[in-house]
């Protein structure tokens, strides 16, 4: 049986939200994807109403397994921390409510396990995104990508069924990115990972 993954790049302007589901096989499909949206102009609980009856709506028409959301972390421009912030409670709270494991993920984690690379660019990442899910192209607005990636690395860095075999075989030099029967996913897993593992000790070396 599939898992479901619901991700939420929080956001009060532009709220990504993406569901993949991540089967036995380790393959990842894409569910749905989009960005929930609030006007500037509303006062701030309106706002926050308006994003959150439109998570409730995913959550209730997908009903994911496990959430996913973006770690907030400081940056320079208060009002939009505050905002992601805000987000980020609702997007919980509305998880806790249904019972589900929530998770949060650094976007270094996420490019890392993307990409494997943790200072790869939004379009390096949404590139990634679209081959792991077979997509024909990079999903659009980043908020959409972003919110996918967030899903897809869960699953991945929790392992079972989303990759731990692979994760485990790759890292022990015994499965190839071009060996025959492989899916998508896991050469992309398989590729990130190598490539994760030699930055790594490109770094280690310079160190």
């Amino acid at each position: 049986m599939a898992v479901r993954v619901l991700g939420v790049d929080p956001g009060l302007t532009r709220c990504g939200v993406g569901v993949v589901d991540v089967a036995p096989d380790r393959t990842a499909t894409l569910v749905d994807v989009v960005v929930l949206r609030s006007p500037t102009d509303l006062s701030i609980e309106r706002r926050l109403r308006r994003i959150a009856d439109g998570l409730e709506a995913v959550f209730d028409e997908h009903r994911p397994q496990a959430v996913a959301l973006e770690r907030v972390f400081a940056r320079s421009d208060v009002s939009t921390i505050m905002g992601t912030a805000q987000i980020s409670g609702v997007a919980m709270l509305i998880a806790a409510r249904r019972e589900l494991p929530v998770a949060l993920h650094t976007p270094s984690e996420v490019k890392a396990a993307i990409t494997g690379y943790g200072r790869a660019d939004k379009k390096q990442v949404g590139t990634m995104v679209a081959r792991i899910l077979g997509l024909d192209a990079m999903p659009k607005p980043a908020d959409a990508a972003d919110a996918l990636a967030l899903a897809i690395c869960h699953a991945w860095r929790t392992g079972g069924v989303a990759g731990a075999a692979v994760r485990d075989a790759a890292s022990a030099g015994r499965v190839d990115a071009d060996a025959p029967g492989l899916t998508p996913a896991q050469r992309a897993w398989i590729a990130a990972e190598r490539s994760a593992a030699v930055s790594g000790a490109a770094r280690r070396v310079k160190e």
